[in-house]
C-alpha cells in the first residue's frame, strides 16, 4: 500500500563545478561539498571559518555603537560605589544576559542589582514597574538587556529622576524617537557600522562585559581572572544564541560552538543542576540540547510564574537550592506542555474561521483567557501548521497581549507596521515580535494586516514549505565517515540547518513501535545487511502507515545518541513515504536550504 510523505520532497541540485570545486579548495569529500554548495557557501569563500570557526573570528565590542560611552558610564559608576541595576527579560535571551552581566559585576565587586519584569503584571521591557525597582533599590544607573530601544517615556522619566540607563538590545529600533538614554548598544541602529547585525540580546551584553573587560584590563587583551570570566560566561551566550533563534552564522556560529563546550564544563552549581534536570549531563553538548531541553525550561519560568526564578538558579552558589531551584523549573516545564496542548486545540478553533487564504493570509487569532505567557509557542506551531504568518492575542478583559511568528522570507515586523493605528505598542524583529492591544481592535487590526498582506505579498510566500532534501544516499553507506562529514557542519539552526538526506527503499527489520505516549516512532530499518535504529518525533500517529515487507523512503539526519556512556549513530526521522517512491521537486542554485 501506498502512503506519501506529510509533505512535499524538494532536492536541491547545485552545480556540479561548484561542488567539485569545493571539494578541491577546502579539501572535504563531495558529500560535505554538496552540503556546503546546497547552503549557499561558493568556492571562493574562506570556509575554514565555517569549518573550524575560533575566538580568533569574534568581532571587537568596540565596533558596536555607543559601546565608549556605555563602558565609560559602567567604569565611572563603579569607581563611586553607585548601584548599578541590571534589567533584564523574560525570556531566555533575557535571562541569560542579565546573569552575565551581574556574575561580572559581582566579581568586580560592584554594587549590583537586577530586576526582571513579569510577563502577565509587568508586560515587556520598561514601565512603572522599572521605575519603582530603581527607586527601591537607590539606582543610579540601569543597564538594559534584550529591551530598551523601543522604551522612550520611561527612560526619559528615569532621566528626569537623575538615573541613567545604558541600553543593550538588538530589536529593530522604532521609527519615532529614540530614548534619552546613556548609550544605546544595539547592532541595528541605523548608523552601526558593526559587521554583523544578528546578534541576539543575550550575546550584545556579552559584548558590553567584553567592553568593560578591555578598559579595566587597560588594552584589548584582559587580564586572566577576566579572561577567565569571559570564556565561561560564552556557555551562556550559546544558550542565548540558539535559544532565540538568530542565525548560527559568522560570529554567533562561534559564540554557539565555543559556548556549548563552555556550558558543558561550567563550574556554576546553578548551571550543573539545570543541566541535571534536562539530562543533558556527561554528554557532548549539541545546539539541539539547548533548543528542545534547556531553552523550554529557562522559557517555563517566565511564561508561568516568574524567570527571577531562572536568574534565580544560574546566580546560585549553593548545589542544594540549585537543585530544588531546577526542580522548580522541571515542574513548570511540564506544566507548560500540559497547557500549551490545550492552547493549542482552542487556537486551532479559532483558526477555523478563517480557512480562507486569500482573504485571510495572515492569521491574527485572539481569545478571552488565552494564557499570555504561551502565545508565543502557540503562534510558532500555527504558523507549522498553517503555514501564514500567524499572531496569537491572549485577551484578559479589554486588553491583550500578543506574540507573533512567520513563515521563511516574510518579516512579521514589517506586516505589523500597517496594524500600528490599532494597537497600544509593538515592537521586535523580522522573524518573532509582539504587542498589546484593546479587544475591540482585534477586528480591525487583523483587516489592516491582512489588507496590507494581500497587496505587498505573493501567494506564493505562504504554505507549509517542502522538506528540502540535500542528496540521496544509500542506507548502507550511511555510516561514521558520513556523520563526521554532518558533524563538521555544527552546531545547526536558523541559518545553518542540518543535513537532511534521504535512504530510499528500505524495509523494516522489525515492526515499528511507539513510544510510551505514542507520540514518536521508533524503527529499526534494513537495506541489506546493514540494520539502523531510527528515531520519528512526533509522529506516533504514522505508525499504523509501516508494515513489514514494504518499502520505505526515509528523509532524515544522521546523529548521534549518547546514553549511558555509550554513542551510537541513529536516524532522526523527518517524514516517510510507504511504497511508490513519491516525486522529487529538483531545487537548483544557491541558498536551497535557506
Amino acid at each position: 500500500m501506498n502512503h506519501a510523505p506529510a509533505r512535499p520532497w524538494n532536492l536541491c541540485d547545485p552545480d556540479p563545478e561548484i561542488v567539485a570545486d569545493i571539494g578541491r579548495k577546502q579539501v572535504v569529500k563531495p558529500l560535505l561539498a554538496q552540503l556546503l554548495a546546497n547552503r549557499g557557501h561558493t568556492p571562493g569563500e574562506p570556509l575554514t571559518q565555517h569549518l573550524k570557526p575560533t575566538l580568533m573570528l569574534l568581532h571587537d565590542p568596540g565596533g558596536l555603537p555607543d559601546m565608549q560611552q556605555a563602558v565609560n558610564r559602567l567604569q565611572t559608576a563603579i569607581e563611586k560605589n553607585e548601584v548599578i541595576l541590571i534589567h533584564g527579560d523574560y525570556d531566555v535571551d533575557g535571562v541569560t544576559g542579565t546573569t552575565i552581566l551581574v556574575r561580572l559585576l559581582r566579581l568586580l565587586e560592584a554594587r549590583v542589582e537586577w530586576h526582571i519584569p513579569h510577563r502577565q503584571k509587568d508586560g515587556y521591557s520598561f514601565g512603572r514597574h522599572s521605575i519603582k525597582k530603581a527607586q527601591q533599590v537607590g539606582a543610579n544607573l540601569i543597564v538594559s538587556v534584550d529591551n530598551g530601544t523601543s522604551a522612550v517615556e520611561v527612560i526619559d522619566e528615569l532621566k528626569g529622576l537623575g538615573i541613567d540607563t545604558i541600553v543593550t538590545d538588538h530589536h529593530e529600533p522604532p521609527q519615532g524617537d529614540l530614548p534619552q538614554a546613556v548609550a544605546i548598544v544595539n547592532p541595528k541602529m541605523p548608523d552601526s557600522s558593526y559587521p554583523f547585525r544578528e546578534l541576539c540580546g543575550g550575546a550584545v551584553a556579552y559584548k558590553l562585559a567584553w567592553g568593560l573587560c578591555q578598559a579595566i584590563s587597560g588594552g584589548p587583551k584582559v587580564r586572566p581572572d577576566l579572561k577567565e570570566f569571559l570564556l565561561d560566561a560564552m556557555g551562556l551566550v550559546a544558550i542565548a544564541t540558539v535559544g532565540d533563534v538568530v542565525p548560527l552564522l559568522d560570529e554567533n556560529r562561534v559564540l554557539a560552538r565555543a559556548g556549548l563546550k563552555a556550558l558543558q564544563a561550567s563550574p556554576h552549581p546553578g548551571t550543573h543542576a539545570l543541566l541535571q534536570v534536562c539530562g543533558l549531563t556527561n554528554k557532548t553538548l549539541a545546539a539541539d540540547d539547548i533548543g528542545f531541553g534547556i531553552g523550554p525550561r529557562i522559557n517555563a519560568a517566565g511564561r508561568l510564574d516568574t524567570a527571577a526564578l531562572a536568574v534565580g538558579l544560574l546566580l546560585e552558589e549553593d548545589p542544594v537550592q540549585a537543585r530544588a531551584l531546577a526542580k522548580k523549573l522541571e515542574d513548570l516545564n511540564q506544566e507548560r506542555k500540559s497547557m500549551t496542548s490545550d492552547l493549542m486545540v482552542l487556537a486551532e478553533e479559532a483558526a477555523s474561521e478563517f480557512s480562507d487564504t486569500k482573504r485571510w493570509p495572515i492569521l491574527v487569532l485572539a481569545g478571552q483567557g488565552w494564557h499570555q505567557g504561551l502565545v508565543g509557542i502557540v503562534a510558532g506551531r500555527m504558523v507549522e501548521t498553517h503555514g501564514r504568518p500567524t499572531i496569537v492575542i491572549g485577551l484578559d478583559g479589554e486588553t491583550g497581549r500578543a506574540s507573533a511568528r512567520t513563515v521563511q522570507g516574510v518579516s512579521i515586523l514589517e506586516l505589523m507596521h500597517a496594524g500600528k493605528d490599532h494597537v497600544l505598542r509593538y515592537g521586535g524583529h523580522a522573524a518573532a515580535a509582539g504587542c498589546e492591544i484593546k479587544a475591540e481592535q482585534v477586528a480591525a487590526y487583523r483587516d489592516a494586516l491582512c489588507n496590507a498582506a494581500r497587496e505587498t505579498l505573493s501567494p506564493d510566500s505562504f504554505g507549509a514549505p517542502p522538506l528540502g532534501i540535500d542528496a540521496v544516499i544509500p542506507l548502507s553507506q550511511v555510516g561514521r565517515e558520513v556523520q563526521e562529514q554532518v558533524d563538521r557542519l555544527e552546531p545547526f539552526g536558523e541559518g545553518n540547518p542540518s543535513p537532511v538526506l534521504l535512504a530510499c527503499n528500505c524495509r523494516l527489520a522489525e515492526p515499528a513501535r511507539a513510544s510510551r505516549d505514542g507520540k514518536h516512532l521508533i524503527l529499526k530499518l534494513r537495506d541489506g545487511g546493514t540494520v539502523m535504529r531510527a528515531m520519528g518525533f512526533f509522529q506516533g500517529d504514522r505508525i499504523d502507515e509501516l508494515q513489514m515487507g514494504e518499502d520505505l523512503h526515509i528523509a532524515f539526519t544522521p546523529v548521534w545518541n549518547e546514553f549511558r556512556g555509550e554513542r551510537n549513530q541513529e536516524l532522526r526521522v523527518l517524514d516517510f513515504a510507504v511504497g511508490k517512491m513519491p516525486p522529487l521537486e529538483v531545487q537548483g542554485g544557491v541558498n536551497a536550504m535557506k
